[in-house]
């Protein structure tokens, strides 16, 4: 009973921060900002939608055939028709209750396609650790190919940081860095030291589960159509920013390079909030201030990206909730 009103309190104080910061934003928006708001997005070109919302279902399309490949070494063959509608009601799921798509997904593919429950799962548990190692790489990539303009950003928030003086910031960098490690060997003094720990536990079969990912990814017979796939996600999804940048005319110059920025912070903001609710636009805004853009206009980037995304799956994850019984009909009597 307690750990049931635990995970609804999460739920609650998630889904609440989420809604919290669309009208947090909505309300420290001047007159001024408002109206540079409103008329970004009036004036937006709405066409550029279409093959956005093409590449988007051609990402879960190929996240689908690559979960496929996950089940073959358990002998699992299940129809790609259901493996993307689940997907999709999973995506659906996920952006109202965090991690609630994961469990629902397995459920529904486990109850049409006659499989075994917890085994999907642990497909899910391997997908997730090598997307999450996929995520550092791009990030690591991202501040590699733009070295010099997140550099002289950060140096600029440093300078305001510690009033332009130069030993004081590096002595603070300093300190930071120290803290860093010392704060590295306390987590792994205190991981040994507290071995029952329900949190560290959970840290540790995380860690595991991402070295147990790569291992199993590493002996898959299909290894490279499993490669072949995420990099075709990956592109998808940096593909869909990009375009994007022709919708707005203030971010219509922006390039590849910004928008690898933005999916960086983008996929975080995912984390943060059910869908990226709220947390969405604000972490678009926060990227595409590096790149001379208002807030104002950068919230209106954000918004449209995310309301693009968002419609997208809410009207994808129904249709599929609604097919997912009548075209496995027989399956199921």
């Amino acid at each position: 009973m307690k750990k049931k009103i635990s995970q609804l309190l999460q739920y609650v104080i998630f889904l609440g921060g989420g809604i919290f910061l669309v009208w947090w934003q909505l309300k420290s928006m001047n007159l001024e900002e408002k109206n540079e708001f409103y008329n970004a997005i009036k004036n937006a070109n709405f066409w550029i939608l279409i093959p956005i919302s093409i590449m988007s279902i051609m990402s879960h399309i190929s996240r689908s055939m690559r979960w496929k490949l996950l089940m073959e070494p358990l002998d699992f063959h299940p129809k790609l028709r259901n493996v993307f509608m689940v997907t999709m009601v999973g995506y659906l799921a996920n952006a109202a209750i965090p991690r609630l798509g994961e469990l629902l997904k397995c459920t529904f593919l486990a109850r049409y396609e006659k499989l075994k429950l917890d085994k999907l799962v642990g497909t899910i548990i391997l997908e997730r650790s090598f997307d999450l190692v996929c995520y550092a790489i791009f990030i690591a990539f991202t501040i590699l190919i733009q070295i010099k303009i997140i550099g002289s950003f950060a140096t600029e928030k440093l300078d305001k940081l510690f009033e332009g003086n130069p030993a004081l910031t590096f002595l603070k960098i300093g300190l930071c860095i120290v803290a860093v490690v010392l704060s590295w060997f306390a987590i792994r003094w205190t991981i040994k030291k507290n071995p029952q720990n329900k949190l560290i536990n959970k840290i540790n079969l995380i860690i595991k589960g991402v070295f147990e990912g790569l291992s199993t990814i590493k002996h898959m017979k299909n290894k490279r159509a499993f490669l072949m796939h995420t990099f075709f996600i990956w592109c998808m999804y940096l593909g869909q920013i990009y375009l994007g940048f022709w919708g707005l005319e203030s971010t219509a110059s922006l390039g590849i390079g910004a928008a690898c920025s933005v999916l960086s912070l983008a996929t975080l903001s995912m984390i943060v909030t059910p869908g990226g609710i709220g947390s969405f636009p604000i972490f678009v805004m926060q990227t595409l201030l590096i790149y001379g853009l208002s807030n104002a206009q950068g919230k209106a980037f954000g918004w449209l990206m995310w309301s693009a995304s968002t419609g997208l799956i809410v009207l994808v994850g129904f249709v599929s909730l609604l097919l997912l019984p009548i075209l496995n009909k027989k399956e199921i009597i």
